[in-house]
């Protein structure tokens, strides 16, 4: 996707917020017959879709803690941003439909940043089908900021929340652990790079390793699971379902307390990506503690009721070649724990902001 016109040397407080706002609505495609008001006035007015409801969710991601420019692109920040709100939604049993990007930019930004930044939002926003439709641009006297918010829709009786029951498995799509491996190689390698020069995104070579390389990507582009929240939600086969933003622990952990239950997770039975137990487990690391409490893996945990798995077969089949793998169950007992080597031991804790 190109940038319009040549933004080489030149900085956000040079353009101005009036220049930068007309740069971004010409880059934003039309949206659809629903968008009656779109970018360039006060608000956005949509029509909601006949006989659903409406889902609301909104995430900021800041610069030094949800993203470090010495090895995140700006086109991986805009990426992200949007993808941890459509993961959001997906969780809701959703289907995203406008999203709202607020920027606060630093002064001495380069506006081919600000390009970069909606590139790489925008691509992700079309290949899902989500219209931009608005926003807001201030300075910020530290730190890149942007803050996103999706709107999508649901049908009633389709909706999904953290409220399951006793004796629901558990399930988590794709693999855990992976973007935080991916975090950890990239600090690594960014830090072995300060003393020859000063490391850059860019610049920052990627894994020459495959399996460690999708680590990487997982951690700088996490790919949300829309389409497969929508089924889950659709098809009604889970009993809840949330994102695993701060990591399967603290999903899990969240889960049962929304629940009312415990839970027991099998160790054995968790899907952790191989690179990252390789990673996790040099000079006799914990791999399992450490993929069950990184973050960032935007993957989805649901429950699954013992009467509903002929429809959860039907999701399988549905599903494209994404991983679901049962990793424990909801209990009656309120104590949360995991198995390991035949012992049951306290699950750890996930990622916490305070």
């Amino acid at each position: 996707m190109s940038s319009p016109g040549s933004a080489t040397g030149l900085r956000v407080a040079d353009a101005g917020e009036r220049a930068l706002i007309e740069r971004i609505r010409t880059r934003v495609p039309p949206g659809g017959s629903s968008l009656v008001v779109g970018i360039g006035d006060d608000a956005a007015v949509a029509m909601p879709d006949r006989g659903a409801l409406q889902v609301l969710t909104t995430d900021a991601l800041i610069e030094g803690i949800h993203f470090d420019r010495r090895f995140s692109t700006p086109a991986d920040i805009g990426h992200k941003a949007l993808a941890v709100n459509v993961s959001d939604v997906a969780s809701m049993g959703g289907a995203s439909r406008l999203a709202l990007l607020s920027l606060m930019l630093p002064a001495e930004l380069p506006v081919c940043d600000v390009d970069d930044l909606l590139d790489g939002l925008l691509d992700l926003a079309q290949r899902l089908r989500i219209t931009l439709v608005g926003g807001n641009i201030t300075r910020s006297p530290g730190p890149l900021v942007l803050d996103v918010t999706v709107i999508g829709s649901v049908r009633p009786r389709r909706i999904l929340t953290r409220a399951g029951r006793p004796g629901d498995d558990l399930y988590v799509t794709g693999c855990v652990g992976a973007a935080l491996a991916g975090l950890e190689w990239l600090r690594e390698h960014s830090e072995k790079s300060v003393a020859s020069s000063a490391p850059h995104a860019a610049s920052l070579p990627r894994p020459t390793d495959a399996s460690m390389a999708e680590c990487v990507d997982r951690y700088c582009r996490p790919e949300p699971r829309a389409r497969l929240g929508a089924i889950l939600g659709r098809t009604r086969a889970a009993t809840a379902c949330m994102d695993l933003s701060d990591g399967l622990a603290d999903g899990v952990t969240q889960m049962s307390s929304a629940s009312q239950t415990g839970a027991r997770i099998d160790a054995a039975l968790l899907p952790i990506h191989p690179a990252a137990h390789t990673w996790f487990g040099r000079q006799g690391g914990d791999a399992v503690a450490a993929a069950v409490t990184g973050g960032d893996d935007y993957e989805l945990l649901f429950a699954v009721s013992p009467k509903r798995r002929g429809r959860l077969r039907g999701v399988f089949r549905e599903a494209r070649g994404v991983p679901m793998t049962r990793i424990g169950a909801l209990t009656a007992d309120r104590s949360v724990g995991l198995m390991r080597d035949g012992r049951l031991e306290p699950l750890p804790t996930g990622f916490v902001h305070f």
